[in-house]
């Protein structure tokens, strides 16, 4: 991904895909509800990642 801000909260998101030998990333890992995309602006669907810090804080939200 070319942007390394999360279209959440704005912080860097820290993806690596395609970065290093083995090109992966922390999100490669991780599951991520269809829902929280819903959270990212139209614009950004698809182009830039979601950070680990939202995606924690929206699956902690979502099991209460």
């Amino acid at each position: 991904m070319a942007n390394k801000y999360c279209p959440i909260c704005g912080e860097e998101n820290e993806c690596m895909t395609g970065a290093g030998e083995h090109g992966n990333c922390w999100c490669d890992i991780e599951k991520f509800p269809n829902e929280i995309f819903e959270l990212v602006p139209g614009e950004s669907r698809r182009k830039h990642c979601i950070c680990k810090n939202c995606l924690n804080k929206y699956t902690d939200s979502t099991k209460n």
